[in-house]
């Protein structure tokens, strides 16, 4: 196990705290909350610290959108660690590489759960792995912090969702893109498992049920799946051209994002031409793509590193700090960001690191000053109140965000209609 540990500049990190100092309790110490009766069920909670697990690809094609989760949730343990801890406990990590491989995200997840005995898991981002471990967090009652935007249709008891789920992404942004493009007709594309799956089949209903009633016009002209890893596109590209979609909305993912919107402007598919609306796009993915290779495309999220807000300003100080200027901050890295912080709102709140405990001080924690706005923790459901964003690709990679909801949008994983 490593041991996080203070390192030259803690004191930027140190000034970031401040702006989440709402969901800590003070200067706690680990006498005032002995282990005997903060952990009662044999958790790795000991009266100086706590061991967390951590469980991420940093292998595989999933290797180039998930290493900025891995480094969020570094950052955010290293700053509460700055603050004191976790009830007065110092957390230390057990990371486990889930290596782009359902199978692996299981085996893995047991390893922490079963014989690490940690307190809580940082980790995934696919839903087929979240999906691999699920079964495993239920039945051993430990609890998940996922940071993906996801297809919904779920809510459990052992997952906190700190990304977006289908109804604050897809149908607003479809809703956006029919109001503002004019899209009629709609493209469908994305790898080929649990999620781009079923998020377009919610995009489908929406667009047959919703917007076709607004315009008869609205269509679906054309679906496909891809393997993750996929890198040859070019037939896909024929039936574009061929089909010439108002809209194409897309949810691919990890390494195949690289040869997808590389050939799209070979074959001289570009902004200029073709509308864009992507669920699956962050800065992570264009750091490998290049923003010259996307530019002017769009994609629906919470997140863009370019949000002005004062605390994202210094939110991205710190991690530039931590992980070179170089480095950027994409959707699901300031979402995994939020779930140390969540975990550490959770366990103060009960004064417990017992799962059910903590599972039930979850609903209404919330983070006033986080790098995204205001969120807040679901009273039931366990997934946050956001806003959602549309941003347009620029050539440097980053994006210029063009809309944004009006109101917090209230997270809804079984909406009606489109179960």
């Amino acid at each position: 196990m490593k041991k996080l540990t203070n390192k030259p500049g803690m004191g930027r990190l140190v000034t970031y705290c401040s702006v989440l100092s709402a969901l800590a309790l003070g200067n706690i110490t680990a006498a005032e909350y002995p282990t005997s009766e903060v952990n009662t069920t044999g958790l790795a909670v000991y009266d100086d610290k706590v061991i967390v697990g951590q469980l991420h690809s940093v292998t595989g094609t999933m290797a180039i959108s998930e290493t900025g989760s891995v480094e969020a949730e570094r950052l955010a343990i290293k700053q509460i660690n700055a603050m004191g801890g976790v009830l007065g406990r110092q957390i230390e990590i057990v990371q486990e590489d889930g290596a782009s491989d359902w199978p692996t995200f299981a085996e893995k997840a047991k390893k922490l759960i079963i014989q690490d005995k940690v307190a809580c898991v940082f980790g995934c981002w696919t839903s087929a792995s979240r999906k691999a471990v699920l079964p495993i967090f239920e039945k051993e009652n430990n609890m998940l912090y996922y940071p993906t935007f996801y297809e919904g249709l779920e809510a459990s008891k052992n997952v906190v969702y700190t990304g977006q789920e289908a109804t604050q992404q897809i149908i607003w942004g479809l809703d956006w893109a029919f109001e503002t493009l004019g899209s009629r007709t709609f493209y469908l594309i994305g790898s080929d498992y649990i999620w781009p799956r079923t998020s377009h089949k919610i995009a489908r209903n929406h667009i047959e049920r919703v917007l076709a009633k607004k315009d008869p016009k609205c269509k679906v002209v054309g679906e496909e799946y891809y393997p993750l890893g996929h890198t040859n596109f070019r037939s896909l590209i024929n039936k574009v051209k061929l089909k010439k979609p108002d809209l194409l909305f897309t949810a691919v993912v990890g390494g195949s994002n690289v040869a997808w919107y590389k050939q799209l402007k070979a074959a001289g598919i570009t902004s200029a031409k073709q509308d864009m609306l992507t669920i699956s796009t962050t800065e992570d993915e264009l750091l490998g793509i290049g923003g010259e290779n996307a530019e002017g495309f769009y994609a629906s999220m919470k997140y863009y590193q370019s949000l002005t807000n004062e605390h994202n300003i210094e939110f991205v100080k710190a991690f530039k700090a931590e992980y070179g200027e170089d480095s950027v901050i994409g959707d699901v890295t300031q979402a995994a960001y939020l779930g140390p912080w969540i975990w550490k709102a959770a366990v103060e709140k009960a004064g417990s690191f017992d799962i059910d405990k903590i599972h039930a001080a979850h609903g209404g924690i919330e983070i006033p000053n986080a790098p995204e706005g205001y969120v807040r923790v679901h009273d039931t459901n366990q997934h946050l109140w956001s806003r959602t964003k549309i941003g347009k690709m620029l050539a440097d990679g980053q994006f210029e965000v063009v809309a944004v909801s009006e109101e917090l949008i209230e997270p809804d994983p079984f909406p009606e209609g489109y179960q």
